[in-house]
């Protein structure tokens, strides 16, 4: 034990903590949205690893980054189009859809990968950093905060702008209209359903862009079903942030700090095996509903179709 709490342990706990978390603060953001709108897009997970390929192939072949970031982004909204044309538009099974295009992402990716990469496995270059001066050189938290690639601030200030989002305008008041009350919005002149497919639009674009930094910044290479579950944590994230961005910040960085525990721990020269250090972040999805999941608020049309000029 006498390996943790160092400098060393810290700043690779604190530091894979951020590389980890941000996919899930994205992914937590963008299912928020379509939470509020009341759809439950199971498919997100499916949105990441679309948006983690597409992501990984444009930066590679480009040697852009943010072309990278921007293809993770459209890849992502291909897969969520699915999913407004088949459960918003067609009103189909949200939850079965959902699980349909995971594994359909899920089994394209792949193929795609094994055609593509299988034999050589291709790493990008070294990731730019935004680094913020003086702030970097602040021992142990320095590095893991400051010296980070800039869609991490950015990622930082879309917590402020969707509180803000949420809170204050009117795309807010119907973003939270269409998930609670969609006849009342309705009825208000407001086309539920092309609210409803901005938000699933607008949960794509995130979820991919999270896929493509977990791609180019958190790893450098694009492996098969490389998102382990992100996505369902985003989820959870989500139903239990009860429509407060900021506390999908706080989750994402407690599940992050879980995930990157296993590097951390290796560091710190601990013999733990490695599936048991994996397993820790599922363990603290189950133990987190269990002491949370009562006090979580779910839109009241969240999961149901909307067919106009129903009450």
């Amino acid at each position: 034990m006498g390996g943790l709490f160092t400098e060393i342990f810290i700043s690779s706990l604190l530091f894979g903590a951020v590389t980890v978390g941000i996919p899930l603060l994205l992914a937590g953001l963008g299912e928020q949205i379509s939470e509020k709108a009341g759809v439950l897009n199971i498919g997100i997970e499916g949105m990441m690893l679309m948006g983690a390929y597409g992501g990984f192939v444009v930066a590679y072949y480009t040697g852009s980054f943010w072309l990278g970031f921007l293809a993770g982004g459209v890849a992502g909204m291909v897969v969520a189009l699915l999913m407004v044309l088949f459960c918003v538009i067609l009103s189909m099974n949200q939850i079965v859809i959902g699980i349909a295009l995971t594994i359909g992402a899920e089994g394209l990716t792949a193929l795609l990968h094994h055609f593509q990469f299988s034999r050589t496995y291709p790493r990008l270059s070294e990731v730019p950093t935004l680094d913020i001066p003086g702030l970097k050189e602040i021992p142990v938290i320095g590095p893991a905060f400051f010296e980070r690639h800039a869609i991490v601030y950015l990622a930082l200030v879309l917590v402020v702008f969707f509180a803000w989002l949420f809170q204050r305008t009117h795309i807010g008041l119907n973003l939270q209209a269409a998930g609670d009350k969609p006849a009342a919005l309705d009825a208000a002149g407001v086309d539920v359903k092309l609210t409803r497919a901005g938000a699933v639009l607008s949960t794509g674009l995130l979820a991919g862009i999270g896929g493509a930094y977990m791609a180019n910044v958190g790893a450098g290479l694009f492996v098969p079903f490389m998102t382990h579950g992100a996505g369902f944590i985003g989820i959870v994230l989500a139903m239990l942030a009860r429509g407060h961005p900021v506390w999908v910040l706080l989750g994402a960085a407690l599940f992050g700090g879980s995930l990157a525990l296993t590097t951390a721990l290796q560091v710190a020269g601990l013999n733990i095996p490695t599936d048991v250090v994996q397993m820790l972040p599922f363990a603290m999805v189950i133990l987190v509903l269990v002491l949370f999941a009562r006090h979580s608020y779910l839109p009241s049309a969240l999961a149901l179709p909307y067919h106009r000029g129903e009450r």
